[in-house]
């Protein structure tokens, strides 16, 4: 049976999917000719990321596809629950690229206290002839130790993102619709752990307190963070979208750093993706990356293996 990962799978998913004898193509297809791809070649099983999207056409014009995966968390490029009245089964890894988001997250945090996202354009522009004064411009900034962060979404990544929040000693508030109450297991050098109960609380509360507010939930019909949020929040405060494009309004978004009230913000996902407004890309007060939340090797390695272990599960 043949496999076509269409924006990709890790080598130790192909592997383990090669000895339990499918057939696996990488071959990057263009989304006009994937469904004339699928059913020349025999194709039972598609794998995609955020490139390729599965829609009703697609899924109506491919009768010999049993599975669809999604390599990563969530699945807003494909009409899941549509195939699954199909018959198909849909398959995604929500557990493999958490670690790797959460990270993610504190890198643009973490650059984004001490100006590196704006220190990073300038240096090598005016490094050698302003170093006094570059110096003194990012010469003010913060600590996170000691600062509130708040989790828009308490899932599985939001999780994450609070254990390294508390081991670097900072204060989480998190909000979610469906989650009361979480134990979060912070691990220690020496391999033993404690654990902190976090229960969420109102989300009101969370935009009001907190000294950054990072999200964490799936794709949105309206904004989670708007202009009336963005008012709500502490002054000088700051926001990262590693989730998912068009849960930010980025009108508001752009407005609230020019007018000071946001100190930056860090987005990881767009609106318009694949191309992000100019505005956004060109601002100097927001710290950048092209949708890589998952995209460590340890995560495509685990998301690969993750995918393996399902469709063999499936189709043996």
């Amino acid at each position: 049976m043949k496999i076509l990962a269409n924006d990709g799978i890790s080598m130790s998913g192909i592997d383990a999917l090669t000895e339990a004898g499918f057939d696996v193509i990488t071959t990057n297809v263009a989304q006009e000719q994937l469904v004339s791809f699928i059913n020349k070649n025999k194709i039972v099983v598609l794998l995609v990321r955020s490139a390729t999207t599965a829609r009703k056409e697609l899924i109506d014009a491919c009768p010999g596809l049993k599975i669809i995966g999604r390599g990563g968390v969530g699945m807003d490029n494909i009409d899941v629950e549509y195939a699954r009245e199909k018959g198909l089964s849909v398959i995604n890894t929500p557990a493999s690229s958490s670690s790797s988001v959460a990270e993610l997250v504190f890198a643009h945090l973490f650059g984004g206290v001490r100006f590196l996202f704006d220190a990073n354009r300038n240096m090598p522009l005016e490094g050698e002839s302003n170093f006094k004064g570059l110096k003194k411009a990012y010469a003010k900034g913060i600590e996170l130790r000691g600062k509130t962060l708040g989790i828009i979404g308490f899932g599985r990544i939001g999780q994450e993102v609070a254990k390294i929040a508390l081991g670097i000693g900072m204060q989480v508030k998190a909000t979610d619709k469906y989650i009361d109450k979480v134990d979060i297991p912070v691990k220690l050098f020496n391999g033993e752990s404690i654990k902190v109960i976090i229960e969420t609380l109102k989300f009101s509360e969370v935009i009001k307190t907190s000294d950054f507010i990072t999200l964490h939930v799936p794709a949105q019909k309206n904004y989670v963070i708007g202009k009336k949020e963005i008012q709500m929040m502490k002054d000088g405060s700051a926001i990262v979208n590693a989730s998912r494009g068009g849960v930010v309004d980025e009108l508001a978004l752009i407005n609230a750093l020019d007018d000071g009230k946001l100190a930056f913000a860090c987005l990881d996902t767009f609106e318009n993706e694949p191309k992000p407004e100019i505005k956004l890309l060109m601002h100097p007060k927001i710290s950048l990356t092209p949708h890589i939340g998952a995209a460590t090797l340890e995560a495509q390695d685990r998301i690969g293996l993750e995918l393996a272990m399902q469709i063999k599960s499936i189709l043996s």
